[in-house]
């Protein structure tokens, strides 16, 4: 009996020190864990579980792209600022006598925490609530809206102070308007699924053009920085068109502390940032349009109660007066528009 549990003891060893070698000898990344969040900005050293035997070569990647080659062992720095938020896949290719061995890791790129605000009411306007409102801008002295749903869909221009339509348009049945922007003298507006936007002369409201979408296929909001339309498609991707042609020139992702940031609805862009609505919250957030990140959220909780129905009641219309430094906001079937002040938290 004692020899076979000798024996049995010898074998349970050999088992451990055969799999504690294989494990040893595994190509893998040893930091950073696969799936770590890191902040945005910081430095990252990347380092490898190599097998024991020497190395020709060790070419380390990024979302594909090669961003180093070493000829040992050593570790090497990622340098997050290169590289953007979001999720970055890293990968070391190992050359040992002509072999090749890989080994994959993923990682999180998120920005700092974001700024929260709250509100206060400085003035209430009345607005129409059948105004199924999709976007909104207001430029000297004139609110400009459109309105949603098949059939109903509407662009107009509207009196600040009474709510009234001063003139509009009613869009074909079977479009459904979404966000729209003011580009110098024409006014863009989007639709929502039907891949094509519409452009009309700001003073008479007449058709002068239209455009189709490129790679996002819905339209939700719309926004101008001066130099490209701001587009928003309800993922967490802003895309940049051309001003003139409507192209999609490039895009970005939209990120906070905890991750993406999707639902991205209307947009307006303001002293360099892009707010925006995010769909079914009653939030609004503030967007660095370089890299993504959301350095500041609004929470407007509580600022519109009125019979207000758990869908097609949403919060959304973002406008902004840049010469008085007013900020204003409604919402889909809203009989009141609200001019706001940030108050930090």
């Amino acid at each position: 009996m004692k020899n076979k549990a000798a024996v049995g003891l010898l074998i349970a060893v050999v088992i451990a020190v055969v799999g504690c070698k294989t494990q040893k000898g595994k190509l893998e990344f040893l930091h950073p864990d696969s799936g770590k969040r890191i902040a945005y900005g910081e430095q990252v050293k990347l380092t490898l579980n190599f097998p024991n035997v020497a190395v020709d070569s060790v070419v380390y990647s990024i979302d594909g792209n090669v961003f180093e080659t070493k000829r040992d062992t050593s570790s090497v720095v990622f340098d997050t600022k290169g590289y953007g938020l979001g999720d970055r896949s890293l990968s070391a290719r190992v050359y040992v006598e002509g072999k090749e061995d890989i080994a994959y890791s993923n990682v999180m790129v998120l920005p700092p925490n974001a700024q929260n605000y709250g509100f206060e009411v400085v003035n209430t306007f009345p607005h129409d609530s059948e105004s199924f409102t999709q976007g909104l801008q207001y430029q000297n002295g004139v609110m400009y809206e459109s309105s949603g749903r098949y059939e109903k869909s509407q662009l107009r221009k509207i009196d600040l102070q009474t709510g009234k339509a001063l003139k509009s348009i009613k869009l074909d049945d079977k479009y459904f308007a979404e966000g729209m922007t003011i580009v110098d003298d024409k006014i863009v507006l989007l639709t929502w699924m039907e891949n094509v936007a519409f452009i009309y002369s700001k003073d008479n409201l007449q058709q002068v053009g239209s455009f189709s979408y490129g790679a996002s296929k819905e339209g939700w909001g719309l926004t101008y920085d001066g130099k490209q339309m701001i587009k928003s498609d309800g993922s967490n991707r802003l895309y940049f068109l051309n001003k003139t042609t409507g192209a999609e020139e490039s895009s970005i992702g939209v990120y906070d502390e905890n991750g993406a940031v999707g639902q991205l609805n209307e947009l307006e862009y303001i002293d360099g940032k892009v707010y925006a609505n995010v769909y079914q919250q009653e939030v609004i957030v503030i967007i660095n349009p370089e890299s993504g990140a959301v350095e500041g959220r609004i929470n407007l909780v509580g600022m519109y109660n009125e019979n207000r129905k758990p869908v097609d009641n949403e919060l959304n219309g973002i406008a902004y007066d840049h010469q008085a430094k007013r900020l204003f906001v409604t919402g889909k079937l809203w009989s009141k528009l609200f001019e706001i002040k940030l108050v930090a938290r």
